[in-house]
């Protein structure tokens, strides 16, 4: 058998290891950030008894729930040749519930994806119920698929064409334009309701009329597919490159998701439109800021980061601290009791043997009474203070940015433009041993003559090439020709 020598021995601490083709192994090459700089360490290395050892990348965290990320976000809409197909997962999913809605028999079922349910003929206004989520689920689906669309082809390539060259610089052009493209939409779209409302300017109209359980047409789609906005960016987040703030844009997503989803079911929606309007309209200048610094606009960019700092100020240190003062000095003015069936038939007064429950049952339990009083009111305050909060410590950031651009930088996001592992990080490497290839063969079928010759060519080639000859270089060169390297290595 024609094999390579022994395997090296993993625990013997004699043995040591020189580079092949190079003059040494850097052992301490750092980059500025702590980690080594791959760029210098040879491709391969040799221990004193001959064995070669091939440099390969360090495998990251290979678990089933990141490799299921991992498949999640290269299949959300699958390629898209120039023939217009969709194979990915969001337009697979849609195209079976518009095959299986063009079935009569199932049309019962599937209706519920694609339109509002609980219509009152009576009111002309819609209620609500279980069958809700299902909307949602569409909403979901058809958001992830038209962020992986737009994304990949619509503002990549738009970015590549406006020479903006670096992966991570385009999967962040492309994240942020798509922010822009989704608040550039729903924002104008809730200024529209809240303008035509009963409540618009009045803090205390917020409250009146309560519990507003039916809802139009517009409203209610409106409520539905910003919930399903937020669920999916709590799958987004958690499924892609994790950022330096990930575990506070968790929590600023969880906690939007409930305020949203118990606005609706609790009866406020009122509410729930105006601060959607104040905090959307934030989300529309500083995608748009950072979108101009990655295509290299730096004076627009910082205008557009002062606008931006600006807006922040006055929609969420303003004017919802505003909101969230209206909560706790207008609410129980006009909101107390409870409200049963849904013809609201109250106020009565709150059960004396559910304890706390009662507040919550709504939230499952579309026939529960919907209820108010100080237990709710604290609560529902709690929550949004939780988020201005939130919104200080972002802005005590936004403030180190302005004070940078007025010393001379440039404007730049600093809560979440990196990831926790940079996207175009060189990989760490280790060595293992090269596998060689093994080939049962009998004694007259080696040909020592033919090894002789080529052994003595590769000398030649060597001397001719340098005008100097390396003692044992073509012999290595021999060596890792062996195992299909040859051509790496000169």
């Amino acid at each position: 058998m024609s094999n390579l020598p022994a395997p090296i021995s993993q625990d013997d601490p004699n043995q040591k290891e020189t580079p092949v083709a190079s003059a040494s192994l850097p052992q301490t090459a750092q980059r500025s950030n702590g980690k080594p700089n791959n760029l210098n360490v040879s491709l391969y290395t040799q221990t004193s008894g001959n064995r070669v050892l091939v440099r390969r990348p360090k495998r990251k965290d290979n678990g089933a729930l990141k490799g299921l990320a991992r498949w999640f976000v290269a299949n959300q809409i699958g390629k898209l040749p120039y023939r217009l197909t969709c194979t990915g997962l969001s337009c697979n999913l849609v195209a079976l519930l518009f095959l299986a809605h063009s079935m009569p028999r199932a049309r019962e079922y599937t209706s519920k994806f694609f339109t509002l349910s609980y219509y009152n003929s009576n009111t002309g206004k819609y209620f609500l119920g279980s069958d809700d989520s299902y909307l949602i689920m569409f909403f979901i689906v058809v958001l992830t698929g038209l962020r992986a669309g737009i994304m990949e082809y619509v503002l990549a390539p738009f970015a590549r064409a406006r020479g903006v060259h670096k992966k991570k610089d385009i999967v962040r052009f492309s994240e942020q334009g798509w922010l822009l493209v989704y608040y550039s939409f729903f924002w104008p779209l809730g200024v529209y309701i809240y303008r035509t409302s009963t409540y618009y300017l009045s803090l205390h109209d917020l409250w009146k009329e309560w519990p507003n359980r039916e809802t139009d047409g517009l409203m209610k789609a409106y409520t539905l597919a910003q919930l399903a906005f937020y669920l999916q960016l709590l799958i987004v987040i958690n499924i892609e490159e994790r950022r330096k703030d990930h575990w506070q844009m968790f929590s600023h997503h969880i906690v939007t998701s409930t305020l949203i989803y118990a606005a609706y079911r609790e009866g406020h929606t009122r509410v729930g439109n105006l601060i959607l309007v104040l905090m959307d309209v934030v989300d529309i200048f500083l995608p748009f800021a950072k979108c101009l610094k990655y295509l290299g606009y730096k004076t627009i960019c910082d205008v557009m980061f002062a606008i931006f700092m600006v807006t922040w100020f006055i929609a969420r240190h303003i004017f919802f601290p505003m909101a969230i003062y209206s909560v706790w000095a207008h609410t129980l003015i006009y909101m107390n009791g409870c409200f049963y069936g849904r013809e609201l038939d109250g106020p009565h007064p709150p059960p004396t043997t559910d304890t706390w429950l009662y507040i919550a049952r709504p939230l499952w339990d579309t026939d529960a009474p919907v209820c108010f009083n100080h237990n709710f009111r604290n609560g529902f305050f709690g929550m949004l203070f939780f988020l201005q909060i939130l919104t200080i410590m972002w802005f005590y950031l936004i403030i180190r940015v302005a004070i940078k651009v007025i010393k001379g930088g440039g404007a730049e996001d600093t809560r979440s433009d990196d990831e926790a592992d940079e996207l175009d990080d060189q990989d760490e490497y280790i060595y293992e041993e090269a596998q060689p290839l093994e080939e049962e063969v009998g004694a007259d079928e080696i040909d020592l003559k033919s090894w002789e010759r080529r052994v003595a060519r590769g000398k030649r080639s060597t001397t001719t090439a340098t005008g100097v000859s390396l003692p044992g270089h073509s012999d290595r060169k021999e060596l890792l020709g062996r195992i299909g390297c040859e051509k790496q290595v000169e």
